[in-house]
Parts: structure tokens; C-alpha cells; sequence
């Protein structure tokens, strides 16, 4: 398919196309059908191009390394300049977000087992060595504001000093770790579940330019589901986890949550206790900071669990 003069020509090459509405805001999205074939186009600003480009190559390289992930057909502009178009594969299947309620806990884990393996493989495939920053100066940089933003205008809570004193005691392990291209935003929302396999879609450059520690992409891990969860560590570690990993586990989790708590006073009020009771839930499942194993990895996958 060649490049399009605008959005309107390049839609009229399909035989169907139909706007998405559901999902977060962003792109826009199309469901195009030419034949028996199906495609997701999506469209940006044209001043993304160079970002959207990005993305288009990171999951080319992943699609012609077999992951179950989109194919890519292209990634232009529009003459005018104004759009981005990307056209990928259609993924077919459900959404995961909306079945892993109806799975029986055995198959929440090991869906989540797949979920983790899957994105040990995303990590493992793009490996990022062009970042002249350390992880450990890139991260402080933005974390360490946020974290004096809270100390001077956040919303106090019992126990917030725990989560502070954690962080201050554990940012070393920050230093020395390894980067690669995140997915971006992996989470339940972002996977498809068809005939029992799991499949990745909606790629995003979100925190830190979708390049960091590798680790770090488990702050979106979906605990409501705490077999799915347990299931997606287990699958990512293949049963050797590091202690090292509960430890900077711990302190995203906790510091993501924190930090949230200035930006939900100013920009999202009505999300503030929404985000109180996930910090002081925090406090719960690692025993007061003292535990970086959450209590629902502790625990038995049938037992009523506590989660974030």
C-alpha cells in the first residue's frame, strides 16, 4: 500500500473501515478490512512521526523475531505533514481484561505464566546500549522532584515515611543495571487471549522514553488478579527470581504510588483517595517496607488475598 495523500484516501483503499472508540486516549484507531484480510490503522500527529517511527521499528524486530505480537505493514506521514498513519496487522481474540474475571485460578496463573515469558523475550530482544545516562541518574532525575514535591505538598498518610525511607535506602541498587526498549504499558488492557495463547498489542512510548531497567515495566503489573500476577513473575524468571528483583520490585511499586499522590491533588482530585488507599495498601502487602515479597506472593494462589 503506498503513501496516502491524507487520512480520507488512505481509508478509501479498504474495503471497510470502522473507528474504534473503546481504550485510552491517544492515537485513533481503525478496525480496515481489504478482502479477507484485517488491520489496525492507527493515526498520530504528524509531529510524532519520528517517535512513531521508533515504535513501528522496535515492533518490526520483535514481529520478525516471532514474538505474538502485530505484524507491521508501514508507517508513513501525510503529505500535508499533519498525520502519522500505522498500519499493523489485526489482532484477533478478546481482551484480557475483560475474561481473566470468568478464569479459574489455575488459568490466571498460567496465562500469567505466558504474559511473563513473553515479556522476558520483549526484554531480552532489545537490549538498549545507546543511552549515554546511567539508569540509576536517569531515573533519580525524575523520581527525586516528585519525591520533594510530596515531602512539601503532598497529602500526608500514616506510614508515608516508610515508603520514603524505603527508597532512600534501596536507590542504590538502582546503579548498574541493564537497559532494554520497554513495551510501554504491559498490563491485562495491552494483551489478547485467543484459543488459550497470549498476544501483545498497543505499543506506547510512555516513562523514561520506554527505555529503562527492565524490571521497572512490572510497576503495571495487574495485582487485582493475584494469580496472574504471581503467574507473570514466575513466567518472566523461569522459577530462579533474585532477591534483588522483590527488593526494586518493592521500591517502584511504592515510589510510582507516592509520587502519584501530588500529581492526582492538582490534576486529578477525584482520583485522590483512589490513590491514598493504593499507597496505604502498599504498606499492607510488604509489612510496612520491611518485606519486599508482596503478601500475595506469599500466600497460596486460592487463599483471599490482599492487592493492590
Amino acid at each position: 500500500m503506498g503513501n496516502a495523500l491524507n487520512l480520507e484516501t488512505y481509508l478509501a483503499e479498504f474495503d471497510s473501515a470502522e473507528k474504534i472508540d473503546r481504550g485510552m486516549a491517544g492515537d485513533d484507531k481503525y478496525r480496515c478490512r481489504c478482502g479477507t484480510d484485517e488491520f489496525l490503522l492507527r493515526v498520530a500527529d504528524g509531529e510524532d512521526y519520528d517517535e512513531k517511527e521508533k515504535e513501528f521499528a522496535h515492533l518490526k524486530r520483535l514481529s520478525d523475531a516471532g514474538l505474538p505480537v502485530p505484524k507491521c505493514v508501514e508507517c508513513v506521514k501525510t503529505d500535508d505533514g499533519t498525520k502519522v498513519l500505522t498500519l499493523l496487522s489485526w489482532v484477533p481474540g478478546e481482551d484480557l481484561e475483560g475474561v481473566i474475571s470468568k478464569m479459574p485460578f489455575n488459568e490466571q496463573y498460567e496465562v500469567g505464566k505466558q504474559a511473563g515469558s513473553i515479556l522476558r523475550r520483549i526484554h531480552d530482544t532489545c537490549p538498549e546500549n545507546s543511552v549515554e545516562k546511567s539508569w540509576y541518574d536517569r531515573y533519580i532525575e525524575t523520581i527525586q522532584p516528585r519525591i520533594d514535591a510530596f515531602k512539601h505538598e503532598g497529602v500526608s498518610f500514616a506510614g508515608c515515611e516508610k515508603i520514603l525511607r524505603y527508597f532512600e535506602d534501596n536507590k542504590h541498587l538502582l546503579k548498574g543495571r541493564s537497559m532494554c526498549r520497554h513495551h510501554g504499558d504491559y498490563h491485562t488492557g495491552n494483551l489478547i487471549i485467543n484459543s488459550g495463547k497470549v498476544l501483545v498489542i498497543d505499543w506506547h512510548t510512555m516513562d523514561f522514553d520506554s527505555i529503562g531497567d527492565p524490571w521497572y515495566e512490572f510497576n503495571r503489573i495487574d495485582t487485582k488478579y493475584p494469580e496472574y500476577a504471581k503467574g507473570q513473575i514466575d513466567g518472566y524468571f523461569n522459577g530462579g527470581i533474585p532477591e534483588e528483583f522483590w527488593r526494586l520490585f518493592a521500591l517502584y511499586i511504592s515510589v510510582s504510588a507516592i509520587t502519584s499522590i501530588v500529581w492526582a491533588k492538582y490534576f486529578a482530585p477525584n482520583e485522590l483517595d483512589s490513590i491514598m488507599g493504593l499507597n496505604k495498601s502498599i504498606l499492607t502487602i510488604f509489612d510496612d517496607m520491611e518485606n519486599p515479597i508482596p503478601k500475595w506472593y506469599r500466600r497460596d494462589m486460592c487463599d483471599s488475598v490482599a492487592h493492590i
